[in-house]
C-alpha cells in the first residue's frame, strides 16, 4: 500500500533557511553586502577637490582690475607769441584761430585780455553778467573775460592772454592766475621781456 505523507517533508536548503514574508512569499536569502570600493583613479578633466585656477588667466585679472587714470601735465606748457600792446589782442584772435584748425573744440579755450576788453565781451556785457556768464557756464564756445574777471573763470584746457595794456602790477597778477585756469597750454602774447620778467617771478 502506497504510503500517505502526513506533512510535506522540509529539505534543508544549502543556501540557508528562507524567511516567509508576511504576503506568504518567501525572501530570497540575504547575501552579503560588498564592501566599500577602492577609489576610482582620477581621470583627465575630472574636479578634483583643490583645481587650481590657471595662471594665465590669473595674470590678467590684475591688470584688468586696475585701468590706469588718464594722464595729465603737471604744468601745463607756456607759449609766448611776441606782440605789441596795440596788437596782443590781434595775435590772440590768430592764436584762437590756429586752435581752431588745429582741432581743438572752441569750449576749451578761455581768451582773457589785461587791458580793453575784447569786443565779444563787450557786446556780450551789454545784454547783462547773468547772460553774459550763462554762456561761460555752458563751456560750447571761445569765452572772452577780463583780467579782472580770471579768479570767476573755470579751468578750461587753453588759456590765451592778450597783454593789450594795463598796469604793470595788473599783468603781473593776472598771468598767474592764467597759468591756474590752463590746464594743459598758456598762450600768452605781448612783449617778451615784461611776460618773461614776470612769469619767471610770479610762477
Amino acid at each position: 500500500m502506497p504510503l500517505i505523507p502526513e506533512e510535506p517533508q522540509i529539505h534543508e536548503s544549502a543556501q540557508g533557511p528562507r524567511v516567509t514574508a508576511a504576503g506568504g512569499r518567501t525572501a530570497p536569502t540575504p547575501r552579503p553586502v560588498p564592501g566599500p570600493r577602492p577609489a576610482a583613479p582620477a581621470r583627465p578633466g575630472r574636479p578634483g577637490p583643490a583645481r587650481p585656477m590657471p595662471a594665465q588667466r590669473a595674470s590678467r585679472e590684475p591688470a584688468a582690475a586696475k585701468p590706469g587714470p588718464p594722464v595729465v601735465a603737471a604744468t601745463p606748457q607756456i607759449q609766448l607769441n611776441p606782440a605789441s600792446v596795440e596788437g596782443a589782442l590781434d595775435a590772440a584772435e590768430e592764436a584762437v584761430d590756429l586752435l581752431l584748425e588745429a582741432g581743438r573744440a572752441p569750449g576749451d579755450v578761455l581768451v582773457i585780455t589785461t587791458g580793453d576788453p575784447h569786443p565779444w565781451a563787450a557786446h556780450e556785457l551789454s545784454f547783462g553778467e547773468v547772460e553774459y556768464w550763462a554762456q561761460h557756464d555752458a563751456g560750447d564756445d571761445v569765452f572772452y573775460a577780463d583780467s579782472a574777471d580770471v579768479s570767476r573763470a573755470a579751468v578750461r584746457p587753453v588759456v590765451v592772454v592778450a597783454v593789450n595794456g594795463g598796469a604793470d602790477d595788473a599783468v603781473a597778477a593776472v598771468l598767474p592766475q592764467a597759468l591756474g585756469r590752463a590746464g594743459a597750454l598758456l598762450i600768452v602774447c605781448g612783449d617778451p621781456s615784461q611776460i618773461n620778467s614776470v612769469l619767471g617771478a610770479g610762477v
